[in-house]
């Protein structure tokens, strides 16, 4: 198996050093590109074209939110945002702007690494496990497990991997209820703690691209209470 290709961008050199010298030991993974502002880890990104990608929110010429925006315009790989901020909001307006996942400084640098593994895991096993040719559809909504392509009235609609990863398992259960810490353990596959925000936020998200009016889903349900489901038409 071939080794990750990690980027990781940050203004505080140590971090990035520090980071980069535990990729770098690790047999799994590969740094491919080290950055400290917004604008060189864009470049990076296109240049070496990494398999996940590590970004500071505060950084000077670009920020990294304004860089996640940037890739998620060609690119769906998971994406791990850092920053020193801890309030929920800012959680919840880095996973608005296209983030996989968030993590809050300071934090064990193992704890990364194993972010990345996981989130990698699920980018590339999407799908892995499908027959050929199995195609889900619910009325006008329709995702290929080959192809790993989600289309809504026979158009394609861009989902990052986590998305994708959340629909699947509602659409594979359609009619059924998952709770949130059901969604996160299945899709994050990883022990719960504290998901509302980061659930609640990927959910919205999935609405505004499959649904023509997401105030009033026609696919993804809510359950008051209980968690989401995706309703059998």
């Amino acid at each position: 198996m071939e080794a990750l290709k990690v980027a990781i961008a940050d203004d505080n050199e140590k971090m990035v050093e520090v980071l980069g010298q535990i990729i770098e030991e690790d047999k799994d993974l590969e740094l491919v590109g080290k950055a400290h502002n917004g604008e060189e880890s864009c470049n990076i990104i296109r240049e070496k074209e990494p398999d996940v990608v590590v970004l500071d929110i505060i950084m000077p010429k670009m920020d990294g939110l304004k860089a996640v925006v940037k890739i998620r315009e060609t690119l769906n790989i998971p994406i791990i945002m850092l920053s020193a901020k801890s309030e929920d909001t800012d959680k919840i307006i880095g996973l608005n702007f296209g983030a996989d996942d968030y993590i809050t400084k300071p934090f064990n640098p193992l704890e990364l690494i194993a972010r990345v593994k996981s989130h990698m895991r699920r980018y590339t096993a999407l799908g892995s496990i499908a027959e050929k040719g199995s195609t889900i559809k619910i009325g006008d909504l329709e995702l290929d497990k080959d192809s790993k392509e989600v289309r809504v009235n026979g158009e394609p609609v861009k989902l990052t991997a986590t998305e994708y990863g959340i629909l699947q398992l509602l659409m594979e259960n359609a009619g059924k209820v998952f709770s949130i810490d059901e969604i996160y353990e299945k899709v994050w596959n990883e022990l719960s703690f504290a998901p509302e925000n980061t659930v609640s936020v990927h959910i919205r998200r999935i609405r505004e691209k499959i649904e023509i009016n997401p105030k009033e889903p026609k696919y993804l349900k809510v359950v008051w209470g209980i968690g989401y489901k995706i309703e059998k038409i």
